[in-house]
């Protein structure tokens, strides 16, 4: 069995590490763009190194997937692949903003063993074990009950037309807190439309649905994970009873989309 205090402590070290170099604390910082409109920082680089180092220390067996690494598929063949994302939302952690986390999961037999999420700006510690329920700072989740998808709450800037129904609350850049926030009952409905990859979601999925929530990709089919392929197209993190609603309400964008 892994040493689950010592997996919290290297990534709350990781956390603390990122939020050394954080611009909200006045830091200066480089940046620059893996792509046109990929911005990537050099936080991004010293988190995935120092992970990568301490969890294949902390399980040497364990395959490693990051968003910040080379792909190596070599994973493909364990049976359990540590699913990275060294900081998660890093528009908001350049501006200085808070809505940004490090991102780490135990996969096995593609599927989340463990989810962790450390979000050191706004002092929260996001965790799940599958089959045993998801926390954040010591409490237990409960994702949201709605049943009434109409009003639904959505972490969002703005509503298509066709979507005016639902409701705006706050949303962070990082698509990993943006699920949390359904496991905390902060938000009835999380929903992407594009191709998206599993060191995004992979933790905070199984937060999400440790704490009760519906999750899978835009057309409601279970997410999947340490494929040769690590992308999904969108995803659906919902209370349960809105969650058909919810694909009912995508489906054609989502077709029309992928």
């Amino acid at each position: 069995m892994i040493d689950s205090m010592k997996l919290e402590q290297i990534c709350r070290e990781a956390g603390h590490m990122a939020l050394r170099r954080w611009p909200g604390h006045g830091h200066d910082l480089k940046t620059w763009e893996k792509s046109p409109g990929n911005p990537v920082c050099e936080a991004d680089l010293e988190v995935d190194a120092f992970l990568r180092r301490e969890l294949n220390a902390l399980l040497p067996a364990a395959g490693w997937l990051s968003e910040e690494t080379a792909d190596d598929e070599k994973r493909l063949e364990k049976g359990l692949t540590w699913l990275v994302d060294p900081i998660d939302g890093t528009r908001d952690f350049i501006r200085g903003r808070t809505g940004w986390a490090v991102s780490v999961a135990l996969i096995s037999g593609g599927r989340p063993l463990i989810g962790t999420l450390i979000a050191p700006a706004r002092d929260e510690v996001w965790s799940a074990t599958a089959g045993k329920g998801a926390w954040r700072n010591g409490e237990r989740l409960r994702a949201s009950t709605r049943t009434r998808f109409s009003g639904a709450r959505v972490p969002v800037h703005d509503l298509p037309k066709e979507d005016r129904d639902l409701t705006k609350v706050e949303q962070p850049n990082s698509i990993a807190l943006r699920v949390a926030m359904v496991a905390n009952d902060e938000a009835d409905l999380v929903a992407t439309l594009r191709w998206g990859y599993e060191w995004d979601i992979g933790a905070a999925a199984l937060i999400a649905r440790e704490a009760g929530a519906a999750v899978t990709d835009a057309f409601g089919a279970p997410l999947a994970y340490n494929k040769r392929d690590p992308r999904a197209f969108g995803l659906l993190a919902t209370a349960p009873a809105i969650h058909a609603d919810a694909v009912d309400r995508l489906a054609e964008r989502a077709a029309r989309l992928s």
